[in-house]
């Protein structure tokens, strides 16, 4: 009963919301124009380029650092530097990367005095470039962490984490490298697992708004920015071009998620067959080998020490993006080619503390998002019947899957039918719908892998039933109950096109205020909102794992007495 009654409190709105958004793309009138426009076209294409180019590529470094980190002691590392990286939101993290690349970026001031002699910014197209390579950067650096981060949810798992360190330990006794053992048994487990994640990451590269505003092409946009356009004006027919151009860009990403799909199983099956066939287990190079070959097997032997620095460089690059966004944030004259501004200024701060109204809509929606998203999550792993399990998360997942420009037009039916369109309820509703599948991604392997022997242990003391959950369970999934609770919280602190569309403008947050500010020329203010909207999931992050920290108990010395 309470699983049917969670069921159609998450799916009800999500079906609705996608039936809507469908129903509202089909006048015929609007089709026409959006074939008649000549940005469509090559919109299109700089959006099929940049969605699939930096969903490889993201797939690519995900699967290179992974070969090289797992298992080991780099693997612990690598869990606990992911946190802050997906803590800090797409749009701010692109803000932070533009002022670092930009022809009068950071970068190029460091190199300036010694390398280049540039005495004024050189006309270089690093950001807002027309082939969207600033864009495809922002994307892989952003999605990677979450891949590899969907990946440490499956390979935490008690279960699955031993039961591939001992087939590995196997391969390696039977003579495969730790490079080979790790691609013919750990990435052949893992890559289905990845499948959901990295729909997600595909649906969302290739129909991103807000960072292709801040650093993707802007004669002609992506596709995703053209139809977003086309919403916002005050225009009827307008509107129902946008929403045409919605329903398009969503049947564009299903034909490319498709043959995608198609050829990751074509040359994943090609890869095992030969893999089978050839026999060999590690990379040593024969004497009777030929001079290409020995040149190949030579190459990759230096795959191993290159990919190890991946990690660091990654590592490296959000550090200096988040060092540009401090002192861009208290920057007040910064002349070209000077490395540190000549002014310090705290009165971008001071405009943004004097917006309280922004930084309470941002903390009220995040935090309420984020518990109803977790109280929805556990009450949904702890009733849902196995059966209904995974057909109930398919459909979940549906917002991350569908364009965020089609999304939010079924949003705005379903909050215009219920009387909350530009309402705070209506918002914070828009946001736990997307919250939802989030945390349920990041909760699921911790509570569905939770070992059910020790309910039984407990049912022998009679803790049973609410007083297990309460006493057992639920402490023992403290850090992971804690950390779904800071995904869900940064997920709703980077929402922009459900704020402004839901909200009808009428709330403001940091994420709405960055991004607008990123197409104007205060970039001390700018900074400093790019910055906040990073530091408030980064004190979220911290403080779950304050709260998810293993408790430690003092021992007591055998015989001693207690006071």
């Amino acid at each position: 009963m309470l699983a049917g009654l969670l069921a159609a409190v998450a799916l009800g709105p999500i079906v609705w919301a996608g039936l809507a958004a469908a129903l509202s793309g089909l006048h015929l009138t609007g089709w026409q124009a959006v074939w008649r426009d000549p940005q469509t076209p090559i919109a299109l294409l700089l959006s099929l380029f940049t969605g699939v180019a930096s969903t490889l590529l993201a797939l690519l470094l995900t699967r290179a650092v992974l070969a090289v980190a797992f298992p080991g002691p780099m693997w612990q590392r690598l869990v606990g530097a992911l946190a802050p990286m997906l803590a800090m939101p797409h749009a701010a993290f692109a803000i932070g990367l533009a002022f670092l690349v930009a022809p009068s970026g950071w970068l190029l001031r460091v190199l300036s005095p010694w390398a280049t002699g540039f005495e004024a910014p050189p006309a270089w197209a690093t950001t807002q470039d027309p082939l969207g390579v600033g864009l495809i950067a922002v994307l892989v650096l952003k999605e990677t962490p979450f891949l590899l981060w969907a990946a440490a949810a499956q390979l935490q798992r008690a279960d699955l984490a031993q039961r591939l360190a001992q087939e590995l330990s196997v391969a390696r006794a039977l003579g495969y490298t730790p490079q080979r053992a790790w691609a013919r048994i750990v990435w052949p487990q893992l890559a289905p697992r990845l499948a959901a994640p990295l729909a997600a990451v595909l649906a969302y590269n290739l129909t991103v708004v807000d960072v292709a505003q801040v650093i993707g092409p802007g004669s002609p946009p992506t596709f995703a920015v053209l139809v977003w356009t086309w919403l916002n004006d005050a225009e009827p027919d307008v509107n129902a071009t946008g929403a045409a151009g919605a329903v398009l860009l969503t049947g564009l990403l299903a034909i490319t998620s498709a043959a995608l799909w198609a050829l990751w199983r074509g040359l994943g099956q090609a890869w095992q067959r030969r893999e089978a066939a050839s026999g060999r287990r590690g990379w040593a190079v024969s004497a009777q080998a030929d001079t290409r070959h020995k040149l190949g097997l030579r190459m990759r032997q230096l795959q191993v020490p290159l990919l190890r620095l991946a990690l660091p460089l990654l590592g490296g690059v959000y550090l200096a993006v988040v060092a540009v966004l401090a002192v861009s944030s208290v920057a007040g004259v910064w002349r070209f080619p000077s490395v540190w501004p000549e002014l310090i200024t705290a009165s971008a701060w001071q405009a943004v503390w004097g917006s309280l109204p922004t930084l309470t809509n941002t903390l009220g929606f995040a935090l309420g998002s984020a518990a109803l998203a977790v109280v929805w999550t556990v009450a949904w792993l702890q009733t849902a019947p196995p059966q209904w399990e995974a057909a109930v998360r398919r459909w979940v997942y549906v917002p991350l899957v569908l364009p965020s420009v089609l999304w939010v037009i079924g949003l705005h039916r379903v909050a215009l039918a219920l009387d909350l369109d530009g309402q705070w309820l209506g918002v914070m509703l828009a946001h736990s719908l997307v919250t939802i599948p989030y945390v349920l991604i990041a909760l699921a392997p911790a509570y569905s892998g939770f070992d059910d022997r020790l309910r039984v242990v407990s049912a022998t003391f009679g803790v049973v039933g609410w007083a297990f959950l309460w006493r057992v369970k639920w402490p023992l999934l403290k850090a992971a109950l804690a950390a779904a609770f800071a995904v869900g919280f940064a997920v709703s602190v980077a929402q922009y096109l459900s704020t402004l569309y839901v909200g009808g403008g009428r709330f403001n947050t940091v994420a709405t205020e960055a991004v607008t500010l990123a197409s104007g020329g205060q970039r001390s203010l700018t900074a400093a909102y790019a910055a906040l909207q990073a530091l408030a999931p980064w004190l979220m992050f911290a403080l779950a794992a304050w709260v998810g920290r293993p408790r430690r108990f003092q021992r007591l010395a055998i015989g001693s007495q207690t006071p």
